[in-house]
């Protein structure tokens, strides 16, 4: 479960998607909040089961896109 202060930045964010106020900053503070719990979560999933299926998303390609936009 996310922490209460994620969950407040995720209905923030939602809104601002919602508006079209959302700002670069914006997008890669959620990308690499949200990969950060990915990852643990995958990492707690690999630990549990032996070996992880597929490997998330490289937060850092995500973020170098955002540049090009």
């Amino acid at each position: 479960m996310h922490s209460p202060e994620l969950q407040s930045k995720i209905a923030l964010w939602r809104q601002r998607a919602a508006e079209g106020t959302m700002t670069q900053e914006d997008y890669r503070e959620a990308i690499t909040l949200l990969r950060e719990g990915r990852l643990a979560a995958a990492h707690a999933a690999a630990s549990s089961k032996g070996k992880a299926k597929k490997p998330p998303a490289d937060g850092d390609s995500l973020l170098d896109e955002l540049d090009g936009l």
